[in-house]
C-alpha cells in the first residue's frame, strides 16, 4: 500500500478572538514552524440576519451599522495591530496569546495574510481555505460565550462537514 504524500504549504487559522481560541492559535503555530507553511490567520464577526434585523429596528440602521463597524475595526487591530509589519504582527499576536511573546519569537513561522470579515463563519473559512489553497484548517471547538459557544461549536461542524481539506479542530 502506497501512502499519498501530505505536503502542508499554507495553513488557515480560524479566530473569533476567544479564550479558548488561543489554544487553538498555539497549535497553528507550532505547526506553521514545523512544517515551514505559511499561516493566514482569519477573524469572522457572524451576522445573524434576525437579530441584525431587531436591533437596527430598536436602535436605527445607522448607529446599528456604527457598532458593527467599530468592530470589526477593533478586530483587525487585535489582529495585526495598527501598522502592517512583521514585528507589529507578531507583537500583537503576542498580545493575543497573553504573554506567549517569548515562544511566539522563537518560532519561525510566516503571517501569509490577516483577514477580518463579517458574515457566516463557516462559510468564510471554507471560502477563505479554498481561495488561499489552503491544506490544512485550524479551529477551536467552543467560543466566547454561550451563544459564540454554541455557534462555534456549529461553526467547527459545518467546517469539518464540508471542506475539501483536512481540519484540526482544538478542544
Amino acid at each position: 500500500m502506497e501512502l499519498p504524500k501530505i505536503d502542508i504549504k499554507k495553513i488557515l487559522f480560524a479566530t473569533d478572538l476567544s479564550e479558548s481560541s488561543r489554544y487553538a492559535f498555539a497549535h497553528a503555530i507550532n505547526m506553521a514552524d514545523r512544517l515551514g507553511a505559511g499561516l493566514t490567520i482569519l477573524h469572522v464577526m457572524a451576522e445573524i440576519q434576525s437579530l441584525d434585523t431587531s436591533i437596527s429596528y430598536h436602535i436605527g440602521k445607522e448607529q446599528w451599522n456604527k457598532i458593527k463597524q467599530q468592530r470589526e475595526q477593533e478586530a483587525g487591530e487585535t489582529l495585526i495591530g495598527k501598522k502592517r509589519n512583521d514585528l507589529a504582527i507578531k507583537d500583537a499576536l503576542a498580545k493575543y496569546c497573553d504573554g506567549a511573546r517569548e515562544c511566539l519569537l522563537e518560532r519561525s513561522f510566516v503571517t501569509d495574510e490577516i483577514i477580518v470579515e463579517r458574515g457566516d463563519p463557516a462559510k468564510q473559512i471554507l471560502k477563505h481555505s479554498k481561495e488561499k489553497n489552503c491544506d490544512l484548517i485550524v479551529v477551536g471547538s467552543h467560543g466566547q460565550s454561550s451563544l459564540a459557544g454554541s455557534m462555534m461549536g456549529g461553526t467547527a461542524k459545518r467546517v469539518l462537514k464540508k471542506s475539501e481539506v483536512p481540519v484540526l479542530v482544538v478542544r
